[in-house]
């Protein structure tokens, strides 16, 4: 059966090399991945984490955004996304989706805001931009951080811009094995403010700065002070070096699933089984290739008897007890039992 997800990984000619040199952390490929990854994006305020998590815990250390606040996000997202806001302390006040989207609703997030709300979380389901304007518009008129969870965006794009570029506070990426590119784990932020890019950088290492931490002797310098709250979250060698090689090929990736999505748009057109999901001006990255169906099991199991394996993905987060919040959404309640996903990956043709 063709599988929904498939970590791709490339040649790796220099992991032997890497792992024998006895520098296995902060050195050329954690720097090189970093440097593609500015290139990719066109921006000089990217940093690399060594887990998704740890993206997000830098992200929020470095916005202020703590325990006993408040934040908006969408049910329709990863549990990897919306359980590091948990373990902060902080409160997720769930908002409404469009039901043809499964993005976040705008005028719904605007009924949501507290006086304790400190950010929007703006999750951009399976790869497909949300309302990246409005909810970013909304930000800005209140004061508050956006925050793009762009756990599956790599490379997806809004108004002929990379998600990540559009102008929200903080973009959150993973490189999870299943992504693109992936470093079988990690993640990277895009910050928009330089000040807040450059405090992430101390935050990600424990609060150090690594130019005064040692003295001219190499011992640790009793004069460099530690007054930022930090994280173990530096990328080492081995996974940067995978991430280096990925970024190589990464555009090609993606053009390849896009070029699957266009074989897609056409067999549901010919054979009317569900509608594909589509904004105006919006291209994703089509991690996933997704579409709204009347049946939503039968139509897996359709899908899955033709050999490919067809998923819902992800389940609405807002049934887990653990969120303290089981809010009747009308928009998720439609989208989820509607939405289903078949396999567009790079591997498609190949294994089809």
């Amino acid at each position: 059966m063709i599988p929904l997800f498939k970590p791709y990984m490339p040649e790796l000619k220099k992991i032997e090399e890497i792992l024998y040199s006895g520098k296995l952390t902060s050195g050329f490929y954690r720097n090189g991945f970093e440097h593609k990854l500015k290139d990719f994006f066109r921006t000089d305020r990217y940093i690399t984490a060594n887990t998704f998590s740890n993206a997000i815990y830098v992200t929020l250390t470095a916005l202020g955004i703590g325990a006993g606040d408040e934040i908006i996000a969408s049910p329709m997202a990863c549990l990897v996304s919306t359980q590091p806001y948990l373990t902060m302390g902080i409160k997720i006040i769930w908002a409404d989706v469009d039901p043809l989207t499964g993005t976040l609703d705008p005028d719904n997030v605007r009924k949501k805001i507290t006086p304790k709300t400190k950010a929007i979380v703006h999750n951009h389901f399976c790869g497909y931009p949300g309302y990246l304007s409005e909810i970013n518009s909304i930000g800005y008129e209140k004061g508050i951080f956006i925050i793009n969870d762009c756990i599956e965006a790599f490379g997806s794009e809004s108004d002929d811009k990379l998600i990540g570029l559009d102008g929200a506070d903080a973009s959150v990426f993973s490189f999870g094995p299943v992504r693109i590119p992936n470093t079988i784990d990690g993640g990277g932020v895009i910050f928009k403010d330089h000040d807040i890019y450059k405090k992430s950088i101390l935050i990600r290492d424990c609060g150090i700065d690594r130019t005064l931490f040692r003295d001219e002797l190499g011992e640790i310098n009793p004069e460099c002070d530690i007054n930022l709250k930090g994280y173990s979250a530096m990328m080492n060698e081995v996974n940067a070096y995978i991430g280096f090689c990925q970024m190589d090929v990464t555009n090609k990736l993606l053009n390849a699933q896009r070029k699957n999505a266009l074989i897609w748009d056409s067999f549901l057109l010919e054979n009317a089984i569900g509608i594909p999901i589509a904004r105006k001006n919006t291209k994703p990255n089509y991690w996933i290739y997704g579409m709204r169906v009347k049946n939503k099991r039968k139509t897996i199991e359709t899908f899955r008897d033709q050999g490919y394996y067809a998923s819902g993905v992800h389940v609405n987060n807002n049934i887990y007890s653990v969120f303290g919040d089981d809010s009747y959404l009308s928009g998720v309640v439609e989208f989820n039992n509607s939405f289903v996903a078949v396999p567009c990956g790079w591997w498609l043709n190949s294994d089809g």
